[in-house]
């Protein structure tokens, strides 16, 4: 399931989550975000190519973007979507 969370910003359900769960720690700012994905990606194992593929593609996206189109974005969690995920 693809959503969008912002103006030019289309996401999957994995994209959205990871930008949900790590924009608190971020300080709620693009460069905050940028900045803790970037450290998180330097966790990964090398054998964790799905989400390093996923911290990369975020990163590209985050980076692309100006300020105000990260404000605009909707980055909190939907949990309609997750409810639907666990009924399929």
């Amino acid at each position: 399931m693809s959503r969008t969370v912002g103006p030019s910003f289309p996401a999957n359900r994995s994209t959205s989550s990871i930008l949900c769960i790590y924009n608190g720690s971020g300080g709620g700012t693009r460069l905050g975000l940028i900045a803790v994905l970037e450290e998180m990606r330097g966790y990964l194992e090398q054998d964790e190519d799905e989400l390093r593929n996923l911290t990369d593609s975020s990163l590209s996206k985050l980076r692309a973007m100006s300020d105000s189109e990260f404000d605009a974005l909707d980055l909190y969690p939907d949990f309609d979507m997750e409810e639907t995920a666990y009924a399929e």
